[in-house]
């Protein structure tokens, strides 16, 4: 069961680290990231907050799979 979590959490972090970014990509080319002077909206501000968390999340879960499969 330990291996199991380990994997888990690895296959949580790779499938954030290639999903988020793209969908940032996606984000900023939204209409709704920029106002007519070009600064960022709210749109963009919640959406990066977002995904700043996820990756952050991703990241623990890489650290956490890696040490549970070392110490399991």
């Amino acid at each position: 069961m330990v291996v199991f979590a380990g994997i888990l959490l690895l296959i949580n972090a790779v499938y954030n680290v290639i999903v988020w970014p793209r969908f940032w990509t996606r984000v900023t080319q939204d209409p709704r990231a920029r106002d007519e002077q070009g600064r960022a909206t709210k749109f963009l501000t919640v959406h990066a907050v977002l995904i700043s968390i996820a990756l952050l999340i991703a990241a623990v879960s890489a650290v956490a799979g890696v040490l549970v499969l070392t110490q399991g």
